[in-house]
């Protein structure tokens, strides 16, 4: 070993893959609560436009209510991270979706229950920022990309597990707006289970370390090293020197830094923003917010509705898997345009056969025998695509693609831009199906194949590529 000016040791060190493992799922359990709140919806719309009479654009404003929470919670979160550091944000936001899921569970009417999915958003929200931040920030460049897709893996474990629990509610209260044996509505009982999730959340966050790089941007370099040698290994004192130099200051990372020199943002948070935005524009999530209630409305029975959603999620899930898989060995880039192409298939297909379907006396398609197995292949492939392509793809590309200083920053950014987007998806779907749901699908195809020439002209492939080279690797000095 050789010593620096700095006094630093300088040495190859081993770092344990159980370690880094551990508290990258621990960290990824903030997905966890976002895909939970998302299908926990799900199972309840139908049963709160009964018992509370709304229509479907007071329908949209509540089940997209959490996202609007969430994208200020995302906007926050970056800065909150640079000042307490991460573990402490993630308690935080179990605290608080703890707390708003009781909340929830208890509301008398759509307003309450408006402002209680608000709050819980808040926390969703930050967990979505802190999450692939801190799994890219303590993973080794080799493990990256599979641990930062833990995060997703996590969101769609959660859609799955409300799903399930949603199911096995309203089938022993034979609906979603009867009464459970126990005593209680079916749908208070869905949203009282999240807080389950919150609880494991918060236990996990008591015990995993901080981010080596925050704790760098502290001065606190010991700390910063025992962390780096445990869960990254490698040259882990040059490590530390060169964290600093990408730090480039001496002063704490603001929200500001994302900024360019000129007006406006730096060029690679603009593609953050932009990679966010499409991959909620392919309407990923009118799946599991409407799924239920959208194939009631083309005939399938109550019962039927929830299993087809279940399915969707198993299929979701088996996707997930297959890019922790394949996402350090193809690459970031190849995967994107994959999923691009498919999903575009998959829409463009759903969007002809809703256009071409019979109709009731109210204007809902009524899918034929025929046609109701094809929607559903095409709804499942575009789950599938989506799910080993987009969905974990852009959360490891978020937590890796910006530069040291203004990560949590730029993260939040891009993350308040996905929650805004998938807000309007979310609370235009119901009065766009209206319309017709091939207008719906068919708009979503579009973006589908727009994200394709994105991704081909403006991502750069990260696979392998240090957390300290992502600057020179977007002015195209990195070799």
């Amino acid at each position: 070993m050789t010593t620096d000016e700095n006094g630093l040791m300088h040495g190859e060190f081993h770092a344990s893959t159980g370690s880094a493992v551990f508290v990258s799922i621990a960290a990824a359990l903030g997905g966890f609560l976002f895909g939970y709140d998302t299908a926990v919806i799900n199972g309840t719309t139908t049963a709160l436009e009964v018992q509370w009479d709304i229509d479907s654009i007071e329908t949209g404003v509540v089940v997209s209510s959490a996202l609007l929470g969430c994208a200020v919670g995302a906007w926050f979160a970056g800065t909150l991270a640079n000042k307490l550091g991460r573990p402490r944000v993630m308690m935080i936001a179990a605290i608080v979706f703890f707390i708003t899921s009781l909340g929830s569970a208890l509301a008398m009417g759509p307003v309450d229950l408006t402002i209680w999915r608000v709050c819980g958003g808040l926390a969703i929200g930050a967990a979505s920022v802190i999450a692939p931040a801190y799994i890219a920030e303590i993973a080794p460049a080799h493990l990256r990309g599979r641990l930062g897709s833990l995060q997703q893996f996590a969101i769609v474990l959660g859609i799955f597990c409300a799903l399930l629990v949603n199911y096995a509610i309203q089938a022993a209260a034979g609906g979603a707006s009867g009464e459970v044996p126990w005593g209680g509505t079916a749908w208070r009982w869905m949203f009282a289970a999240a807080a389950i999730p919150a609880f494991v959340y918060f236990m996990f966050s008591l015990n995993i370390p901080e981010s080596p790089r925050y704790l760098v941007g502290k001065q606190k370099l010991e700390q910063a090293r025992d962390i780096l040698v445990k869960y990254v290994g490698g040259d882990v004192d040059n490590r530390i020197v060169e964290i600093r130099a990408s730090l480039h200051s001496d002063k704490p990372p603001r929200i500001s830094d994302v900024r360019g020199p000129r007006a406006g943002l730096l060029p690679i948070v603009w593609v953050g923003i932009f990679l966010s935005m499409f991959q909620q524009f392919v309407g990923i999530n009118v799946i599991f917010y409407y799924s239920t209630s959208l194939w009631q409305s083309v005939g399938f029975s109550e019962n039927d509705a929830f299993l087809t959603s279940v399915i969707n999620s198993v299929v979701n899930i088996a996707g997930t898997v297959l890019a922790v898989v394949l996402v350090d060995r193809v690459g970031r880039k190849k995967l994107l345009m994959w999923g691009s192409a498919l999903m575009f298939i998959a829409l463009g297909t759903m969007s002809v056969i809703f256009a071409t379907a019979n109709v009731d006396a109210e204007n809902n398609p009524i899918l034929g025998d025929a046609q109701g197995v094809v929607a559903l292949i095409a709804a499942n492939v575009f789950v599938f695509g989506f799910a080993f392509t987009w969905g974990p793809v852009v959360w490891v590309l978020l937590g890796e693609m910006f530069p040291n200083r203004i990560r949590a920053s730029a993260l939040g950014v891009a993350a308040a831009a996905q929650w805004i987007s998938n807000w309007l998806i979310t609370v235009t779907f119901p009065e766009l199906a209206e319309i017709g749901l091939f207008l719906a699908y068919g708009l979503y195809a579009a973006f589908a194949l727009i994200s394709l020439f994105f991704v081909a002209r403006m991502i750069k492939e990260t696979k392998g590529v240090e957390l300290e080279d992502m600057e020179r690797l977007e002015s195209g000095t990195f070799s």
